[in-house]
């Protein structure tokens, strides 16, 4: 494994097929787009230079050629405002060409869920991500384990199976 952790621009650029992201806080703390928002700033759909990021962009460029990006978030209900504010701001993810879908946490009691958020690109080779209880980025790893590979991969399309998509989602 190398010491430095690409960034995720860097591992999709290198993905061919599926990039699959799993999601299971409630909050991942604070930053000056969650704080605009409780302030009641929303986005100019319309305006799409004030919205489109660097991400949204790697997205869409993986989406043409041909990659397939899929993202689950584990959601307690009643949502967090974080949350909320997230479901706002997929409109986003999707119009860069992301699949979304919402599993609400009490229909995820009989599955078996990893532990920590990751992607997973190609199918073989994990980003996961560590946080700290408040939600603040702690740190990321990569793994490529055979078993963990198959484990998260398995628990992805059960949670994906389970999810309703982002269009049929209501808070």
């Amino acid at each position: 494994m190398p010491s430095r952790v690409p960034s995720f621009s860097e591992l999709l650029a290198n993905t061919m097929q599926s990039a699959v992201h799993l999601e299971l806080r409630d909050d991942y703390g604070s930053n000056p787009r969650l704080e605009a928002w409780r302030r009641g700033e929303r986005v100019d759909w319309g305006e799409r230079d004030s919205w489109w990021h660097p991400f949204h962009q790697t997205i869409a460029d993986a989406v043409a050629r041909g990659v397939a990006v899929r993202r689950a978030r584990i959601v307690s209900e009643p949502v967090s405002a974080y949350i909320r504010w997230e479901h706002y701001l997929t409109r986003g993810n999707v119009i860069a060409g992301e699949q979304v879908r919402w599993l609400p946490r009490r229909n995820a009691t009989g599955l078996l869920v990893p532990a920590n958020d990751f992607w997973l690109f190609d199918g073989n080779l994990l980003r996961i991500h560590h946080f700290a209880g408040d939600g603040s980025h702690v740190t990321d790893e990569l793994n490529d384990r055979e078993l963990t590979l198959k484990i998260c991969s398995a628990a992805f399309e059960e949670i994906w199976q389970c999810a309703i998509p982002h269009s049929e989602y209501t808070l």
